[in-house]
């Protein structure tokens, strides 16, 4: 295992500082935006670009990649990413912002595809699930570090932007230098959204609720942490401990999902996520011990959910079949994303800031009944067939999952 490690060392390192700046600079934006007076709609825009970005990035960089080759391919778009990073300082302006946002989706769509693919390639079946789940720990733990490092400077200065371009730059340098081979093209798959909802309906509406529900938390956490009166340090705090949570509670959520039916521990986990968001919403204003205990639970929650449904509509796919089943999941994640953001803002826009956690909980509480009704109407699937729960956070920074898994 030691010298498996060794030989993704690169790719690791370069995950942590690019996910580090990406995960400074969702929050930052977040925290800026509201301090610049744009509007919780204007807010809830730019998540959904981002969305838009990524998913243009998931369907369009495997040309480049074929085109060019995997570092060029990383190089270019660490680059291009970076250099949006600063030009969100230049330009404070909610439309030039939203095409940045477009810009970075898409740079972190093909950064996160080369870093995946290239870990794939050099994992073998007797490692993958444990060099993934290394390097889930790693891209959790670095956007967790992100959000801390909200606290070292002013929102409203030029400083923060410049560290996210630092970050970002400096995560370019370990697969520029290294001399590991690079990984196979990609290539392309046909995806049949309505084909994966008749084999796995929970999969499926887990991908889209998911989307639904995260982007709403990831992009307006920390206004609704700032509007509830907390300083720029305690929000990145919030989101931090939230991501840990997740982090922590991802392989004993996973493992238990390995011995039972995966749909009853979803529905567990999704109706205790409703009541923790339940708990944001009524309690996270009293003191930072709720925000940052009910930000807790409800990570470990929720953030397991689009891994579990990822391996159940894995459990239930045909042999041969699974790069379509991930790359519809993550097609319907990425929609469920880039309406969630834009709805999230609107029912934030309408009420006070607890609005947000009563949406979440809503999204999540219908998916609970459906997957109730789906739990009847389906034996679950023999613990034979049942794939290995791989973690899955799905935040802005992490969404590519198994597309790109040369072994499927």
């Amino acid at each position: 295992m030691l010298k498996s490690l060794m030989a993704i060392g690169a790719l690791l390192v370069a995950t942590a500082l690019l996910y580090a700046g990406n995960g400074l600079q969702g929050t930052l934006l977040s925290v800026r935006g509201d301090l610049e007076a744009f509007s919780t709609g204007v807010l809830g825009i730019l998540v959904s670009a981002y969305y838009i970005g990524f998913i243009a990035g998931c369907r369009i960089v495997p040309s480049i990649i074929g085109a060019v080759g995997h570092i060029r391919t990383f190089v270019a778009l660490a680059s291009v990413a970076s250099s949006s990073a600063l030009a969100h300082a230049l330009i404070v302006d909610p439309v030039a912002w939203s095409v940045l946002r477009v810009v970075s989706g898409f740079g972190f769509a093909g950064l996160a595809m080369v870093l995946e693919s290239w870990i794939n390639e050099r994992a073998t079946n007797q490692n993958r699930g444990t060099l993934l789940s290394i390097y889930r720990i790693v891209d959790l733990g670095a956007i967790t570090v992100g959000n801390a490092l909200l606290g070292v400077a002013d929102p409203e200065a030029f400083h923060l932007f410049a560290l996210v371009s630092i970050l970002i730059s400096l995560g370019l340098v370990p697969l520029a230098l290294t001399r590991s081979e690079a990984p196979a093209v990609p290539q392309s798959v046909r995806l049949d959204l309505g084909r994966l909802y008749a084999v796995s309906p929970v999969g499926a509406a887990g991908g889209l609720v998911t989307g639904l529900a995260n982007a709403a938390f990831w992009g307006l956490g920390p206004v609704f942490a700032q509007r509830l009166g907390y300083e720029p340090a305690t929000v990145g705090a919030f989101m931090g401990i939230s991501i840990f949570g997740g982090a922590l509670f991802q392989f004993p959520v996973g493992w238990i999902s390995d011995r039972v039916d995966r749909r009853k521990v979803v529905l567990i986990a999704v109706l205790l996520g409703v009541v923790s968001a339940i708990g944001l919403a009524v309690l996270a204003s009293q003191s930072v011990l709720f925000l940052f205990g009910l930000g807790f639970v409800f990570g470990a929650l929720i953030l397991p959910t689009f891994g579990l449904c990822a391996a159940h509509a894995n459990d239930v796919t045909d042999r041969g079949d699974e790069v379509a089943t991930n790359g519809g999941l993550l097609l319907l994640h990425g929609i469920g994303a880039v309406v969630g953001a834009v709805a999230g803002a609107a029912v934030m826009s309408l009420g006070p800031p607890e609005a947000l956690f009563g949406y979440i909980a809503t999204v999540y509480f219908v998916f609970a009944v459906f997957v109730v009704f789906r739990v009847f109407a389906r034996a679950p699937v023999a613990d034979a067939d049942k794939t290995p729960f791989v973690p899955s956070p799905k935040s802005p920074s992490t969404d590519i999952g198994d597309e790109v898994d040369p072994a499927a």
